[in-house]
């Protein structure tokens, strides 16, 4: 294919540099996406940390729900980190009032489920689908999956069984951020469905 996979991250709020980075070190093109015309024009989205009410709120009012809606229904792959994975979620179970989500996961996730901020903890997960290697994780005010369609694969959980990450078709989701742990694994992930996109697309 000529040319890098084109991939976007939404740059609403929340720690949109760091997955540019980590992006961009994986050979990807990235583009800040703010706006619907940015959107059309990327092979896939990336959703990351932050705090969900406020890009809830924000994504409405640059008119970006609907669009980001659209595109996850027509099948552009998304990656959803924290925040990013509580708006990939068909349902929240403890959002604010009015609080609401893009959705395309058949999974209801609670907020903040491990606490405040300074309740972050760090720990070694295996993902058998990223390899035998554990992948680092980072929980920051992180959300947990408290419930998963028949859909959806479950690829990594806590020792005690609670869910911390998911993929259903070309969405991908995780409560924890490997962009802070320097982890590219579930990144690489992302591309390989961002770049099925972006060959399908130049046939």
């Amino acid at each position: 294919m000529a040319g890098r996979t084109r991939v976007g991250v939404l740059a609403l709020q929340g720690d949109v540099r760091e997955h540019a980075a980590l992006l961009s070190g994986l050979g990807a093109e990235v583009v800040p996406v703010r706006r619907p015309g940015e959107l059309s024009a990327v092979d896939g989205l990336v959703i990351p940390g932050g705090e969900s009410s406020v890009i809830d709120k924000l994504s409405r009012t640059f008119g970006m729900q609907q669009p980001i809606r659209d595109a996850i229904e027509a099948g552009l792959p998304v990656y959803g980190t924290c925040a990013g994975l509580i708006l990939l979620a068909d349902t929240v179970l403890d959002g604010i009032e009015g609080q609401e989500s893009f959705g395309g996961m058949d999974i209801d996730v609670r907020r903040n489920a491990f606490g405040r901020q300074t309740e972050s903890f760090e720990t070694e997960l295996s993902v058998p689908a990223l390899g035998q290697a554990p992948v680092r994780a980072t929980f920051i005010r992180a959300p947990i999956v408290e419930r998963v369609g028949a859909d959806v694969e479950v690829l990594a959980s806590l020792a005690d069984g609670t869910v911390v990450a998911v993929e259903q078709g070309s969405l991908l989701g995780t409560s924890f951020h490997p962009e802070v742990d320097g982890e590219t694994r579930f990144h690489e992930r992302f591309l390989a469905k961002a770049r099925a996109v972006a060959d399908a697309r130049m046939r």
